[in-house]
């Protein structure tokens, strides 16, 4: 089927607190006034790149795009719809 995204090839890393894999949503803990976001902004993870840094897409009310940013762990936060169990 287009569009979906087998298990077996989503990609992960394994950071600091815990897996953030392709397409979790991510909420920024820091405002980033050069980038037009504040902290609490909610964007998704549309790339990876192991160890501890993904790309995170940014959109407005409309689906536009307001930013494309490269972030490590320590900045932003995965947000979760669901009670994670604990390891």
């Amino acid at each position: 089927m287009r569009g979906s995204v087998s298990r077996s090839k989503v990609r992960t890393s394994n950071v600091q607190n815990g897996l953030v894999k392709l397409l979790d949503v991510v909420a920024l803990l820091e405002d980033r006034p050069q980038d037009g976001l504040v902290s609490g902004q909610v964007g998704t993870v549309v790339e990876v790149y192991p160890p501890d840094a993904v790309e995170v897409e940014f959109l407005d009310a409309e689906g536009h795009t307001i930013s494309l940013l490269t972030l490590k762990r320590s900045e932003f936060l995965v947000l979760h719809h669901e009670p994670v169990p604990q390891a």
